[in-house]
């Protein structure tokens, strides 16, 4: 996986709560066995007309708003687990998705595919949404490092949570293997060091 450290991008503001993993990627695009390609089909049914044309008034559409951050309503990612809603976000490819609260297991999901979920406070949600409103352009700075996210415009700052385990992954670019095998070391010398009977 990709490394992550420090991330300073514009956004793509997404108000809508209870985003469910159907809406994310829609259930017949679900074929592939691979994460390739699954970003030209994120939000498939509201970014495109049956006849396949695009729906301009749909914000992924609109050419104002840009970068590698989505930032999603509360209750996003609820639904069914399936893996494939963020392997189309990380394909889109959005880096960081924020939201005031996530499902469980999207989040899960999220994590073990190098795509940051950054959960914050209702108001602080509300700041974002404001800020990209009021200037399209508008920044964030998410700082895995310390855990913080960042209105670069006024310098507001909140933390966010994440697992030790799931930070150390994501700061090395390591998936579950990787990380078992940056151990490789200390397992070894656990090994020598066990009573043999």
């Amino acid at each position: 996986m990709e490394k992550f450290q420090t991330l300073v991008s514009t956004a793509v503001p997404l108000q809508v709560e209870d985003v469910d993993t159907d809406q994310i990627i829609p259930a017949r695009f679900l074929k592939a066995t691979t994460r390739d390609g699954f970003g030209e089909n994120l939000f498939r049914d509201w970014r495109y007309n049956p006849d396949g044309s695009l729906k301009e008034d749909f914000v992924l559409n609109n050419p104002k708003y840009s970068g590698d951050i989505l930032v999603g309503g509360k209750n996003f990612g609820s639904g069914s687990s399936r893996e494939h809603a963020a392997w189309a976000i990380r394909d889109y490819p959005f880096k960081v998705v924020v939201s005031s609260f996530f499902a469980d297991i999207f989040k899960g999901n999220a994590l073990n595919n190098g795509l940051l979920p950054v959960q914050v406070s209702e108001e602080f949600l509300s700041k974002i949404f404001n800020a990209i409103e009021a200037d399209p352009k508008a920044e964030l700075k998410v700082d895995l490092e310390n855990q913080a996210i960042t209105l670069v415009s006024t310098g507001e700052s909140e933390n966010f949570e994440i697992s030790e385990y799931k930070k150390v992954c994501l700061l090395n670019g390591y998936d579950d293997i990787d990380y078992i095998l940056s151990k490789k070391a200390e397992i070894l010398e656990f090994e020598k060091n066990q009573v043999k009977f």
